[in-house]
């Protein structure tokens, strides 16, 4: 079955993406230090042109990227998702001299780049934002004073897109985007060990000075920004899912048809087989909404925060249930370390919960709904 009628050449890309993290860019990503940021491995992201062609992706081709690298190395599309999601708030609201100064280097892998949202009180409830940007009467620009939490690329980004709250009213209201390069005075952070490897860290913000020409947008309507931005990576979120399902279907039907097990092959036992059925129908369900979802963002469609909450809540749950099977299926033997299946069993629940948990895309799905009710009664 071929997925929301990709043509021949988006197929044979995504072919290619596959094997390329597979053959060259695993190898790299294997030479890491867990819990560090890769610079060669985003490096030669940067080298083979895949993050220029993030940069000047749609939604559907960022979709094919993450599920295509995630497919073939985890780490490889982790690396570029991030860049991505730091460097998108540059891309969509930055000045033409931000743009100039930071983007080309994303684009060669030379700068990392972050997304600094999450705090410690306010992760689902990113409007609740509390780090403080209070004005200095000296320099005309703010001080920020606070801290974020759950940070990917933190400590070691060369900039961050930072959300502080400059004014007093509540909610969304009030807050600012600011560009934040690494070496600013007064920041500095803190990595954090996770579930998996990911290189995440706390960041301190111990009166930063930040200038009018820091700003990425307007004052004031920097939450516009932080939801533009999520709103193009969400169904992406949904891809890298999906990306890890295949991956995890692939494995286990090798292992199944090559097994034995009572005399014959797994495969030919009916509980063995109807549970494959079940992963495969479910993954490409899943694969279908994200496309979908991309597909209408890029159109500019009524609805797509809908469609993007969708997309990733059923793409995310899709995948843990698809890994666990898969774990199951393969035995004892998947939950050794370094086996393919340990990795993506510690891979596939962080989705679950960032850039907006499952739950919190139950609520806007709902929301959407209504309000659509509402409008059309």
């Amino acid at each position: 079955m071929t997925a929301f009628s990709l043509d021949p050449g988006r197929t044979a890309w995504c072919e290619e993406l596959r094997t390329l993290a597979r053959d060259e860019l695993r190898p790299l990503a294997e030479k890491g230090e867990p819990g560090r940021v890769n610079r060669p491995l985003v490096a030669a992201l940067g080298g083979l042109g895949l993050l220029d062609r993030l940069l000047g992706s749609g939604a559907l081709d960022l979709c094919l990227l993450r599920e295509s690298l995630a497919r073939g190395c985890t780490e490889a599309e982790t690396a570029l998702a991030l860049q991505g999601l730091g460097s998108g708030p540059v891309r969509l609201a930055g000045t033409q001299a931000q743009r100039a100064r930071w983007l080309p280097e994303v684009r060669a892998g030379r700068a990392v780049a972050a997304f600094a949202l999450s705090e410690p009180g306010a992760g689902s409830d990113a409007a609740a934002l509390s780090l403080a940007a209070r004005r200095d009467p000296g320099t005309g620009g703010w001080r920020l004073t606070g801290e974020k939490c759950w940070i990917s690329n933190a400590p070691e980004a060369d900039f961050y897109t930072v959300f502080a709250r400059t004014g007093e009213g509540p909610g969304a209201r009030g807050v600012t985007a600011f560009l934040v390069p690494a070496d600013r005075p007064g920041l500095t952070g803190t990595a954090l060990e996770m579930l998996s490897p990911h290189p995440i860290g706390a960041l301190h913000f111990d009166g930063v000075p930040v200038t009018a020409g820091d700003v990425l947008g307007e004052p004031g309507r920097g939450f516009r920004v932080a939801m533009d931005t999520l709103n193009l990576f969400r169904p992406s979120v949904g891809a890298f899912a999906v990306g890890m399902a295949r991956a995890a279907l692939d494995a286990t039907l090798e292992h199944t048809a090559r097994r034995t097990a009572f005399g014959a092959p797994l495969r030919e036992l009916q509980a063995v087989s109807h549970q494959v059925a079940e992963m495969a129908t479910r993954t490409e369900a899943a694969r279908l909404l994200v496309y979908a979802a991309a597909a209408a963002h890029d159109a500019g469609e009524p609805g797509v925060p809908r469609c993007a909450a969708m997309a990733k809540l059923y793409a995310t749950e899709t995948a843990q249930f698809v890994v666990d099977a898969a774990v199951q299926l393969h035995g004892a033997q998947a939950l050794r370390r370094g086996h393919l299946l340990e990795h993506l069993y510690r891979e596939v629940r962080a989705p679950r919960i960032y850039e907006g948990a499952t739950e919190v895309q139950r609520t806007i799905i709902a929301k959407e709904l209504y309000a659509t009710q509402e409008t059309s009664a």
